[in-house]
């Protein structure tokens, strides 16, 4: 398992690579840039150019990524064209932020959704149906819909959670569930319908594999083939849809955290991607790649977990 995840781990280098550099580029396709966002529409050309000269704007593309990527080999990440704070220190301040938002949001889907899934392969019937129907719209309804219904419900008739804002950890362990509660409901309900369908799918799957009817054959108790046989076999493309699901689970946390004003990774990208703050987009972009690869990691370990043969492979 060890020689599994350092293959892994080596074959996301390029990844990490390719992220950065297209991140760079399409960056420098938007027009303006930091100097134009820090003096404003109103500066004179010869401040303009100075700032370029200061911030090293002026130079080649590149040479700037380069440099950029040259500070990374070392360690480090640049400060900020706008405010001059180090980059490191601004993403590992709103890092925690986005990782409980998505952490929540994924434990509520796979809880509910896996669940779900069980339950109405088992059941069929009703269960089944509303599985099936709840499926699509969890697919085509978008998550800032489902934030502003659970905002207009929950916070604003009902009062009992906050609509905006967040409270960490250390200040209110109380206050810190509650800040995430609707943020967490807006991203992992729509999740938690697709994996539900999934689940519910592999099972019925396995539930009808010959070697099951060869279990039950030779008397072994139902319970017994459904939570040691039947759900461990159909968790393999339960756990790929589910890694699926965490890394589209970023685009949508940047949404998410612009509705309920939450201080992580998506709100810093877009307020960086205004103010044409390059080093901290590329900040950005290297975490969010990094979470892609701990995801894709997590997913191929439990691959070998619930599947030996895997790990030979």
């Amino acid at each position: 398992m060890l020689r599994l995840a350092v293959r892994r781990v080596l074959f996301s280098v390029p990844l990490i690579l390719v992220v950065s550099l297209l991140s760079f580029i399409f960056e420098a396709l938007i027009p303006g840039n930091a100097a134009e966002a820090i003096l404003g529409p109103d500066a004179t050309p010869a401040a303009m150019t100075q700032l370029d000269q200061q911030l090293g704007l002026n130079k080649p593309l590149p040479q700037q990524y380069w440099h950029w990527l040259d500070q990374l080999l070392h360690g480090n990440l640049g400060v900020s064209l706008v405010n001059g704070q180090s980059v490191f220190s601004e993403l590992n301040a709103r890092l925690p932020v986005t990782l409980a938002l998505l952490g929540s949001a994924i434990v509520i889907a796979i809880a509910l959704g896996w669940g779900a899934g069980v339950f109405s392969a088992l059941r069929g019937g009703v269960a089944a149906k509303i599985v099936d129907v709840l499926a699509v719209p969890g697919l085509a309804v978008p998550s800032f819909w489902i934030a502003l219904l659970l905002i207009a419900g929950f916070a604003v008739t009902w009062q009992l959670f906050p609509a905006t804002g967040f409270t960490y950890f250390s200040q209110s362990p109380v206050e810190w569930a509650r800040s995430l509660v609707l943020p967490a409901l807006a991203l992992g309900l729509g999740q938690m319908t697709v994996l539900a369908k999934q689940t519910r799918d592999s099972m019925l799957n396995v539930l009808a594999s010959p070697f099951i009817r060869g279990l039950r054959a030779n008397g072994i108790s139902e319970r017994k083939i459904i939570f040691k046989h039947a759900v461990r076999n159909s968790a393999i493309p339960v756990v790929t849809v589910a890694g699926l699901l965490v890394i589209g689970a970023l685009t949508g946390a940047v949404v998410i955290e612009q509705v309920f004003v939450l201080p992580g990774l998506g709100s810093l990208a877009i307020s960086a991607t205004s103010a044409h703050d390059l080093p901290v987009i590329q900040g950005v972009a290297l975490y969010f790649t990094l979470i892609v690869v701990a995801v894709n990691l997590l997913v191929d370990l439990a691959y070998s977990w619930l599947d030996p043969k895997v790990r030979y492979q």
